[in-house]
């Protein structure tokens, strides 16, 4: 059987990891999952190894090997929390939600440690009326423009430290007590700012029983209000989370 080294070795060429959103009423807001897409600084790359031949057999398969947060995928409370819900025990009702999207792409572009904030909620209720309940929050920053060079999309700092936005810990917290939502989700590779030794957004909401997605793709491609998202969630069981197709319904 080979290890995860020897599968990074015969690793195959996959597509390009970012995808344009369609002219449609429902966009997929999940990156194509490859062996070149970013991954935590530590955690292996995913790999793609064919086992299986059309020529021998008359079908196709490939061995895939990736830790659980790779690529576009969910966190479950069990990934912060010890003992809290695990992926396959995760409410069904609450992975079809709501969308809302709080856009703070033009203060990533000047600070790349930008967070979402009580005020920028605020500043989205002024705009869009209340937050409906058991909605699920996303942040845009436009970090998926970096993907094209992996390295700025990590953005690590000469002690390997990343910087990229994420929720404050103090938004997480409004979101869970005072707008009753399902999950939360970035488009990049934590809920918390990258920065954050504390991890204080995933604590806030994984500790209170709501879920995170990370590593969303196309939400400038959704309306800030008005949509609905689909989270096709992973189910093994005592997962702590794992890669999940997220669509969106314009």
């Amino acid at each position: 059987m080979l290890g995860l080294a020897g599968l990074t070795a015969l690793a195959v060429a996959a597509p390009a990891p970012a995808a344009a959103a369609p002219r449609s009423g429902v966009v997929d807001l999940t990156h194509t999952l490859t062996p070149q897409l970013p991954v935590w600084p530590g955690n292996p790359p995913m790999v793609m190894v064919p086992v299986a031949w059309h020529e021998s057999g008359g079908f196709g398969q490939f061995a895939l090997g990736y830790w659980e947060h790779t690529g576009t995928h969910l966190d479950a409370p069990a990934h912060r929390i010890p003992g809290a819900t695990t992926t396959d025990a995760l409410a069904v009702d609450d992975l079809v939600a709501p969308l809302v999207v709080i856009d703070i792409s033009a203060e990533a572009a000047a600070d790349a440690d930008a967070v979402v904030t009580v005020a920028d909620i605020d500043n989205w209720r002024s705009r869009h009326g209340e937050i409906p309940e058991r909605a699920f929050v996303a942040m845009y920053s436009g970090w998926e423009h970096r993907l094209d060079r992996p390295s700025t999309f990590l953005n690590l700092d000469e002690r390997g430290t990343p910087h990229a936005p994420g929720f404050s810990a103090e938004a997480a917290r409004y979101l869970v007590e005072h707008c009753a939502i399902v999950g939360a989700g970035v488009d990049t590779l934590s809920l918390d700012c990258g920065a954050d030794p504390e991890y204080g957004a995933h604590t806030a909401l994984l500790g209170a029983g709501r879920y995170g997605v990370e590593m969303l793709a196309n939400l400038a491609a959704v309306p800030a209000a008005g949509a609905t998202v689909v989270i096709g969630a992973p189910k093994h069981a005592g997962g702590t989370g794992g890669p999940c197709r997220v669509l969106a319904l314009t």
